[in-house]
């Protein structure tokens, strides 16, 4: 089962397997998200989904449920 992932503000959208890393997910897709500990322990992977929950993308998975999920990317000047 596939979902469409929309990363903005780059509004770009691909395709993407349930189950699959979010932080893979945009790496397929040439989005840039800054990464630290791949362990979801530094916060510095952190984006908005569409409904509001923060989430880590290196620790999550694309989940079921949805035809197409909006990701808001922001970055922090620390990382």
């Amino acid at each position: 089962m596939t979902i469409n992932i929309r990363f903005l503000p780059e509004d770009v959208t691909v395709n993407a397997e349930i189950g699959e890393s979010l932080l893979d997910v945009a790496d397929r897709a040439g989005v840039s998200i800054p990464t630290g500990c791949l362990m979801g322990t530094c916060h510095a992977c952190t984006v908005e989904l569409d409904h509001g929950e923060i989430i880590c993308a290196c620790i999550t998975p694309v989940r079921p449920g949805n035809e197409e999920l909006t990701i808001h990317l922001f970055s922090d000047p620390i990382w």
